[in-house]
């Protein structure tokens, strides 16, 4: 697994989800503009949804290879 930094620059607060097909699975309510560390399998999805007007919506797919840190700035979560 690697580091992966997530950035909401939204002003708005964001439900970030990471899921992998090895039953992977983690959640992180992100505060606007707060930036968020974790680890997850770099073939895991990061799905980014909001609160609309109907209910909860999904604003962005990514791959969550585009989102890992390269090594020499990646550092211990929790540590």
């Amino acid at each position: 697994m690697g580091t992966s930094l997530y950035r909401n620059t939204s002003h708005q607060m964001v439900m970030l989800r990471c899921i992998s097909l090895e039953a992977f699975s983690q959640e992180k309510v992100v505060f606007p503009f707060e930036e968020w560390l974790f680890h997850c399998p770099p073939q895991s999805r990061v799905d980014i949804w909001s609160r609309g007007l109907t209910g909860a919506e999904q604003l962005d797919s990514i791959n969550a290879q585009e989102l890992l840190l390269p090594a020499e700035l990646a550092v211990p979560v929790g540590g």
